[in-house]
């Protein structure tokens, strides 16, 4: 098929939605299909076969896009589908593949056309509007429920990246046809990458003879890496050798934890990596003992947790439906949401060996037999062969 996606996003940039993005062009790549991938004006190209690369024009004062909803992206979300009319006129698609909020842009893009649409849903954008703290206006809401309403009617079928939103397309409209393809692909096999030994990594910010706790991830507020900061604080009563890694985060955030750790004098126990490429993030996690996961909103499965049951590393995750979705007790340690209940999870994870070794067997079980890329490749292909059969 020949595809335009639109993907409004600083693609590629190293984050959650575009990692999604870019691990389904490739599989659809790998299926044969060519595609126009429609995105914002920043990020960085990644070469892929049979697609090529549509960006709109630069926006001189917007450089940079936070994660979530916010004013800039509904700018750039204009020139996205003014982009989009041009493209579908002079293009013939046979597939719209859309994003998030390019979802919305649906029902104009198609009116007339005999494409089809496929809606790549990677959280509820109305939910999206309370947990990144954008609005708690009950107008605006309901203004974006109705959308996304409008966005799934519009499609023909869907992809879900995690449970929850699979459960909660089946239940507003049970005939959709609706596909569960999590974000499972390694970002290793995509970026050249010469592995770095956790002895360089430990020398390089003297961690010899400690405790390694890693985060890996995004800074925003729902991650909650506030719980993890305050649990830090009884993790190091009890191990004073414990070291907790954060990596990810720019500038203005990392600046904002790091003052967070100095007001608790815990400064000699963290260290910030700030923004890493993401073909070094495995390095950081294969030096830790511990892998950490403290988010506290949301209903989609953070991308790390995929990559942590793959690791060969004990997990520690709060007990939030973003979690046990895909973890539970005999692939991780889940604990409540508070620092206190985390910080033993963390304890529990250093001190019962024989805990954490079986956890690590049944994760890299799972890993293997839920959540590989051969079952990721095969998912993509029954959705998009659903598709081409719709064509005929």
């Amino acid at each position: 098929m020949k595809v335009l996606m639109i993907a409004p996003q600083p693609w590629f940039s190293p984050r959650g939605t575009p990692f999604s993005v870019l691990h389904r062009l490739r599989a659809i790549s790998r299926l044969g299909h060519e595609v126009d991938l429609l995105t914002y004006h920043i990020g960085q190209d990644v070469p892929i076969e049979n697609v090529k690369i549509h960006r709109i024009p630069q926006i001189p004062l917007i450089k940079k896009i936070a994660v979530g909803p916010s004013l800039p992206k509904a700018v750039l979300d204009f020139f996205i589908l003014m982009k989009a009319r041009k493209l579908v006129k002079q293009n013939h698609y046979d597939l719209l593949h859309t994003h998030e909020e390019a979802g919305f842009m649906a029902p104009m893009l198609l009116k007339k056309r005999k494409m089809r649409h496929l809606y790549d849903m990677h959280s509820s954008l109305p939910q999206q509007l309370t947990n990144c703290k954008f609005t708690t206006l009950r107008s605006l809401i309901s203004t974006f429920e109705k959308l996304e309403r409008m966005t799934i009617e519009s499609a023909d079928a869907v992809i879900t990246i995690c449970p929850e939103l699979y459960h909660y397309v089946e239940r507003l409209f049970p005939d959709k046809f609706n596909m569960l393809i999590e974000n499972v692909a390694d970002n290793g096999e995509v970026f050249e990458h010469k592995p770095v030994s956790p002895e360089e990594i430990k020398n390089r910010f003297n961690l010899n003879n400690h405790t390694i706790l890693v985060y890996a991830g995004t800074f925003v507020a729902y991650q909650g890496l506030d719980l993890l900061i305050k649990s830090s604080e009884f993790i190091i009563r009890q191990n004073a050798a414990t070291k907790i890694i954060l990596v990810g985060g720019n500038d203005d955030q990392v600046k904002k934890y790091r003052k967070m750790v100095d007001d608790l004098n815990l400064t000699d126990h963290f260290v910030f990596t700030g923004t890493v490429q993401p073909q070094e993030v495995p390095d950081y996690e294969g030096l830790a003992d511990v892998l950490v996961s403290p988010r506290i909103e949301g209903n989609n499965t953070p991308l790390k947790i995929y990559s942590y049951l793959r690791s060969g590393k004990p997990i520690v995750a709060t007990r939030h439906l973003t979690h046990t979705q895909v973890l539970d007790d005999s692939v991780s340690i889940l604990t409540d949401c508070t620092p206190e209940a985390f910080a033993e999870g963390v304890l529990k994870a250093i001190r019962d060996r024989e805990l954490t070794q079986e956890i690590i067997r049944n994760a890299q079980k799972l890993a293997e037999e839920k959540y590989s890329y051969r079952v990721y490749l095969e998912k993509t292909k029954t959705i998009y062969d659903f598709i081409m059969d719709k064509l005929d």
